[in-house]
């Protein structure tokens, strides 16, 4: 049997003591490779569950392990450096540096992570080789989109330079904040494409968060979030938009 890569375990979070649960799961077990779709309602707690698989929040209750280690007993410089190491992130705001260029922006997470930077060498002699191998699958490669500010860029273009930014140094965990929702038909379709095939490269784990439900086949599995989702269900809970959902 594949070892799991995210396990969750009676996890629950709320964004303050006096509001009702944002998050309530009893089990979930994410195995290596494994190609997982999320849907749900807006504001059901989907964007709070990513933050909370990224350490970047942390539960009252329950515990979250990726890759075997509990990010509950880690400081918040240790999960940062976790985080940096083993999980490419594409914001759903993408939380692209603005002052700095697209390739600057892409080789960003193997300045904070010696891993992910071995990892990119190893995969194209250098850094900069490997940022400009995302891109080209992405159609950002030309000189003079490489060197402009992101802010110059579309907002198309903007996701897809998040997207390469995640892929990065091989993360063993992709999650990916509805990545599609600027994109048209054609753009997303190589989107996903290249997502599927960095992460079977790498052996990697991908949770993809989209209200696109065409996108759902292509996946191993498929969750329905307010399914999953206990808080939903209880006489006192309610959808609340956390930061950042949709």
């Amino acid at each position: 049997m594949t070892a799991a890569i995210v396990e969750l375990s009676n996890l629950r979070f709320s964004w303050a003591a006096s509001l009702p649960l944002t998050v309530d799961i009893p089990n979930l077990q994410l195995a290596k490779t494994d190609r997982v779709f999320v849907t749900g309602a807006s504001g059901s707690g989907k964007s709070t569950l990513l933050s909370l698989l990224a350490g970047i929040v942390t539960p009252q209750q329950g515990s979250i392990r990726i890759l075997d280690q509990d990010l509950g007993k880690l400081g918040g410089a240790a999960r940062d450096r976790f985080r940096a190491d083993h999980i490419g992130f594409i914001f759903q705001m993408f939380n692209l540096i603005p002052y700095l260029s697209v390739m600057a922006n892409v080789v960003l997470p193997c300045g904070f992570s010696a891993r992910r930077r071995r990892n990119a060498i190893q995969a194209a002699g250098s850094v900069e080789a490997e940022a400009l191998r995302l891109l080209s699958h992405l159609d950002l490669a030309d000189n003079r989109t490489l060197e402009q500010p992101v802010t110059e860029l579309s907002v198309g273009q903007q996701q897809r330079v998040a997207a390469a930014r995640a892929l990065i140094g091989a993360p063993e965990l992709v999650i990916a904040d509805e990545p599609t929702s600027s994109l048209d038909a054609e753009r997303r379709s190589a989107f996903v494409d290249l997502l599927f095939r960095e992460c079977t490269r790498n052996g990697a784990t991908l949770i993809f968060v989209s209200h696109d439900t065409s996108l759902a086949a292509q996946f191993d599995r498929r969750i329905n979030f307010v399914e999953l989702n206990r808080a939903l269900h209880s006489g006192t809970a309610r959808l609340a938009c956390e930061p950042g959902c949709l």
